[in-house]
This record gives C-alpha cells, sequence and structure tokens, in this order.
C-alpha cells in the first residue's frame, strides 16, 4: 500500500466503503427479520478445546445482565476447576452442582456412573422447571448422552418443556443427533493444535 498513489489510496477506500455498505444493508435486514426472543438451546460439541469455556463465558455475560444462572457438571466433580472455585462466590446468583466422580477411564464402574448421571439429571430438571433461572448450564451432558447414561428422547423431552425464557446450554463431544437436530444454536470444536500433544501438562487456569 505504501507504494500506491494519493489516488489509488482513494479509490481503494471508496471500494471498501462501498463494499460494507452493502454489508451493512444485509446484515440490518438480517437483523430486523430476526424478531423472535425465546430461551434458546446451544449445545457446544466436537473434539476441540474450548466447549465448556464456551459456556461459562455465557454464564458471565447471563450474570451481567442480572439472570440467575444454575449449572450441573455431569463427569466432572472429582476435582475443583477455576470456574467452580469463582462461582460459588456468588451463591445468590449461581447454583453451581458438580455431581459427577470424574471422566469414565477413572471410575471404571458403569453402574455408579448410571446413577451419578441420573441424580445429576434429577438437579437440572429442578433448573429445568424453575422460570428464575434465566440461563441453566448442563456441562458435560453430550458425554453421559453418548454412553447411554441417561436416555437422549427423555432428556430432549425435559429441555423442550422449560420456561418460555430460559436459555440453556449443554456442552460435551459426540453431541446426540437427536440433540442437535432439536437445538437453536450448534457449534463444533475442531482441534488445530493442542498444547498437550506436544507433551505439555493441563494448566491451571487454561484447562481447568
Amino acid at each position: 500500500m505504501n507504494d500506491m498513489t494519493p489516488d489509488e489510496i482513494a479509490a481503494l477506500n471508496e471500494r471498501h466503503r462501498q463494499r460494507m455498505e452493502r454489508k451493512k444493508a444485509v446484515i440490518d435486514a438480517k437483523i430486523a427479520a430476526a424478531d423472535k426472543e425465546i430461551g434458546i438451546l446451544i449445545v457446544n460439541t466436537g473434539n476441540g478445546k474450548g466447549k465448556s469455556s464456551s459456556a461459562f463465558g455465557m454464564v458471565t455475560r447471563a450474570l451481567g445482565h442480572g439472570m440467575k444462572v444454575g449449572v450441573v457438571q455431569f463427569i466432572k466433580g472429582a476435582m475443583s476447576t477455576g470456574e467452580e472455585k469463582f462461582l460459588r462466590r456468588f451463591p445468590d446468583e449461581v447454583s453451581f452442582h458438580a455431581m459427577g466422580e470424574g471422566y469414565t477411564w477413572e471410575t471404571q464402574d458403569r453402574e455408579r456412573d448410571i446413577a451419578k448421571a441420573g441424580e445429576a439429571w434429577e438437579q437440572a430438571k429442578r433448573f429445568l422447571g424453575d422460570p428464575a433461572y434465566g440461563m441453566v448450564v448442563l456441562d458435560e451432558l453430550n458425554i453421559a448422552l453418548k454412553y447411554q447414561y441417561l436416555d437422549v428422547h427423555t432428556v430432549i423431552a425435559d429441555l423442550l418443556d422449560r420456561p418460555v425464557m430460559q436459555h440453556v446450554v449443554v456442552t460435551g463431544r459426540a453431541a446426540p443427533p437427536e440433540l442437535v437436530a432439536v437445538a437453536d444454536t450448534v457449534t463444533e470444536m475442531n482441534v488445530v493444535k493442542h498444547a498437550f500433544k506436544a507433551g505439555i501438562a493441563a494448566q491451571a487456569g487454561t484447562e481447568w
């Protein structure tokens, strides 16, 4: 760009302005057409990092808007995480339930895992039945569904029966197709690089 003449720079800037003007018109039209306000069901899945991190980012947004938040962690619970330590500082705004006993390769007890998942879902249903909660996070629910610790059709029925303005965020790898089909927003995180594959241990603040 340093080699361009003033007239060439002016022409480039004008073309950019015209492109952005057209783009703004398209975006404004889409915003105007999106006039419904209802609670949405969000699913974060895939093998990449960031599913739970994204969910807890949305928790901070919800809290910033004065919402009450319920969190149920499936599978996780054997070790305390940074998000749990932080959110427990706000007991009036966040009800946090870490109800797992560790990843499946650690527990190695399917019957106990099924029982713990059932207990966690009972807590989830209490949140899903209470309109006071503006957002509910069901962390690693997809894993419980993948291993058939819970019935996917029962879970979906309960999710769809929640209060109309309540947002729900579900995380975990291998989201079942049935859940993806009924969700409003689905994001699949993919791995490009991960420090663990280079022999770098999981770090506090980035992984847990």
